[in-house]
């Protein structure tokens, strides 16, 4: 039976919550959650804010105790998050990702120059494991945050120390010990924290050894072959072998290790001034590119086989510093916060073919980055305001070579990114305004952000291709806004509506690149410096409901893309393809389009059936299609099919448990775009088949400080891809962890 009988289900599962909570509900009635949230810049009750917000807490993460911040995203059933290999995570928001997400941490902009349209694994350098909670913003978020925020904002805050309540000098550790089996992980957190009067200092230390993963034993019945890895190449001896796979549910050359270092010193010297000093660092082995592995080719004498016998992301290293002063006492504002921060990120492409002994490539980029933030708020009557300056200066270095690992001879090669002088900076500057009317029954959100983007990127050796400019020089300004209004009709019900518009200006990635994004499909990606800043115009509206023992969130939303920036035919020097590699491919490139659109929806509901246990679900849906040069119309790229989670929570005093079903719809392979980035190479031939997974995780209070956690997920052994992934997801799989306190 097709799982996409969900379709059917969804509608029904609302009923049935609501006619039950219609009978159990007695007269009296509980508040909207008055959750506060932070990503307005500054502390903020959510039931004020007209935006879609989701709020993952401390409590949660904890209790979810994912593999990684990607897997912990997955399971909220309210995030799509797409997976390139093991080491990669890439958050899906209304649509748009990678670069059209923005990923924030504590303030700070992760985005940066080269994050590309594709697909990423930056948010996996945040360690879960000191997240103190997770916002998820919907929709157009440009006017607190500037570029990149087209669907939305992943903002992490990370833990902040806690200063001594007795005066006195106390100090705490905590340490998580995890295993797990469909890929040998083994996971081991330490913290300690010192507290004293006006000083505390919180350090952590994070270490994680991925093995390979593997898959479920039960495939579709159409395709009892989907994902299977029945050879390798097997590196030894200084030669290539093409080897079979003893089992070839086990994804060869998929496992990775990360760890992660995490140091935040605060100091109130009063109740006015607080001072905050903060280190991250994230560093990796090799992280193979998994879905690369499987790539094939025909060589001359060997016919098709496998292509690439090396294909995997170098170290990947990300260090970000910061200086945050806040203050609540001043003749400016009643709320003043200045941030500096400063990030520098390394990441490279390393790779080989089948017995090519001669052209180990290797391209390596790295970026630094410095930003500044100021930001006040005021309160007067019934007003507050909120206003901001803020500057990200991006300076990149990309550099390319060749080894012979016969004869160690290094030579030049192409670079992924212009090898000569790279820089992009964003200045902007916002006004952020809430207004309660009536007491607070009607509240206004309206705000205005003016921006401007400086991108300059230098050609310094063009014997590769002989581009015809050797210079990229972009000078680009924007507009961007938001209005939205609340409508508490009473204690349980309130309705808003939200109007934002968003941008994103090309970075070095969509305006230099030089990339071959397919093996399978023979494209070559190469620079377009005509390429103008893409825009969204959205709309929302939402209902939310909450009484006794119900609570319901429906959104439906409708996006207008213009400008969007989308992959499409090219044309190099009057070429259409070039040969590349040794293969003739098609030339494409970043392209502006007329106009796109975006339409969909999210219900979220949590049923409490009686004081221990609780019914959750949710259910996303998401329509794209944009208008092409040649006047039709085509699917948008990195449009998810419809998924969701539904959930039983069990909570009794020490115990805690969650039974619960994550399941995704087909995407057919009509509804691919066939020049982005859905990798339909990936898929079957009809396109990604549906799925569900049950899973059962579980928690005992063993004493005031242990806990032991426990899970299996994929019950029933499952077979399955996400949309656009390259890498089987993990077959039946048992964990247990350990949590101490002392």
């Amino acid at each position: 039976m097709e799982f996409i009988r969900l379709y059917i289900i969804a509608p029904l599962l609302f009923c049935s919550q609501f006619l039950f909570a219609q009978i159990k509900t007695d007269s009296s009635s509980v508040n909207l959650e008055e959750a506060v949230i932070y990503s307005n810049k500054f502390k903020e009750n959510k039931k004020n804010i007209a935006q879609q917000i989701d709020v993952i807490t401390a409590r949660k993460i904890a209790q979810t105790n994912a593999q990684n911040t990607g897997d912990l995203l997955i399971n909220t059933g309210t995030l799509f998050v797409q997976k390139s290999q093991q080491g990669g995570s890439s958050p899906v928001i209304r649509g748009f990702e990678a670069s059209r997400v923005l990923l924030v941490v504590d303030g700070i902009r992760m985005n940066n120059a080269i994050y590309r349209a594709g697909h990423l694994q930056n948010v996996i350098t945040v360690d879960q494991n000191i997240l103190e909670r997770v916002e998820v913003l919907y929709g157009p978020t440009s006017t607190l945050y500037g570029s990149d925020a087209l669907g939305g904002v992943v903002h992490l805050r990370t833990k902040q120390p806690r200063l001594s309540s007795t005066g006195k000098t106390t100090s705490a550790t905590t340490t998580l010990t995890r295993i797990s089996t469909a890929n040998r992980e083994r996971t081991v957190h330490l913290a300690q924290e010192i507290s004293g009067k006006k000083w505390s200092w919180l350090q952590a230390l994070t270490y994680s050894n991925f093995g390979d993963t593997k898959m479920g034993s039960r495939y579709p019945t159409k395709y009892p072959d989907f994902g299977r890895r029945p050879q390798y190449i097997q590196i030894g001896n200084n030669a290539d072998q093409l080897v079979n796979n003893a089992d070839d549910r086990v994804q060869r050359f998929s496992g990775y290790k990360q760890w992660d270092i995490f140091q935040k010193i605060l100091h109130k010297p009063n109740e006015n001034n607080q001072h905050t000093l903060t280190l991250q660092h994230s560093n990796s082995g090799n992280i193979p590119r998994y879905d690369r592995l499987q790539d094939k080719k025909i060589f001359p004498a060997l016919g098709n086989t496998l292509r690439w016998a090396e294909w995997f992301y170098g170290p990947q290293t990300r260090w970000l510093s910061s200086y945050e002063w806040s203050n609540t006492k001043n003749k400016i504002a009643d709320q003043l916060r200045f941030m500096i921060s400063y990030q520098d990120v390394k990441e490279s492409r390393q790779q080989r073919e089948y017995l090519a002994y001669t052209r180990f490539d290797s391209r390596r980029e790295h970026i630094q980055i410095a930003a500044l933030n100021f930001d006040v708020k005021e309160k007067w009557n019934n007003h507050e305001l909120i206003l901001g300056a803020d500057g990200q200066f991006n300076f990149l270095h990309s550099v390319a070579d060749r080894t012979n690992l016969l004869t160690g001879a290094v030579t030049p090669l192409d670079s992924r990114y212009p090898n000569g002088k790279n820089e992009m900076h964003l200045l902007g500057v916002y006004a952020q305004h809430l207004l309660k009317i009536n007491k607070g029954k009607w509240v206004l959100n309206d705000g205005l952000r003016l921006q401007q983007t400086l991108l300059r990127s230098t050609i310094k050796d063009n014997s590769f291709f002989h581009f015809p400019f050797v210079r990229i020089d972009q000078k680009t300004s924007s507009v961007t806004g938001n209005i939205g209004i609340i409508y508490n009709a009473s204690s349980q019900l309130r309705l808003s509506s939200n109007l934002a518009s968003g941008f994103r200006a090309p970075n070095i990635d969509d305006a230099a690149r030089i990339f071959e994004s397919s093996t399978a499909l023979r494209r070559l990606v190469v620079p377009n410096p005509a390429i103008k800043p893409e825009y969204t115009y959205n709309g929302d509206l939402q209902l939310q409901y909450k009484s006794q023992v119900l609570s319901i969130e429906l959104t439906g939303f409708y996006t207008l893309f213009q400008d969007a920036i989308v992959m499409a035919p090219f044309k190099l020097n009057g070429q259409d393809s070039l040969l590349y590699n040794g293969i003739r491919a098609q030339v494409i490139a970043n392209q502006n389009a007329r106009r796109a659109f975006i339409r969909g929806f999210s219900y979220k509901s949590v049923l409490e059936l009686n004081k221990k246990l609780n019914w959750e679900s949710t259910v996303s849906f998401t329509y794209g299609r944009f208008k092409a040069p040649d006047g039709s119309r085509k699917p948008l790229d990195h449009i998810p099919p419809v998924y969701g989670k539904t959930a039983l929570l069990y909570n009794n005093g020490p115990w805690q448990g969650e039974f619960f079903l994550l399941f995704n719809g087909w995407k057919r392979k009509q509804d691919y775009n066939l020049d982005g980035e859905d990798n339909v190479q990936y898929a079957t031939p009809d396109g990604t088949p549906a799925w569900y997974t049950l899973n059962l995780k579980t928690s005992y209070q063993l004493e005031k400080n242990l806990q032991l956690q426990a899970g299996l997920e994929n019950i029933l052994d499952r077979n399955y891809r996400y949309f656009a992934s390259g890498f089987s997801a993990p077959g039946r799989n048992l964990f247990i962890a350990i949590r101490a306190n002392f």
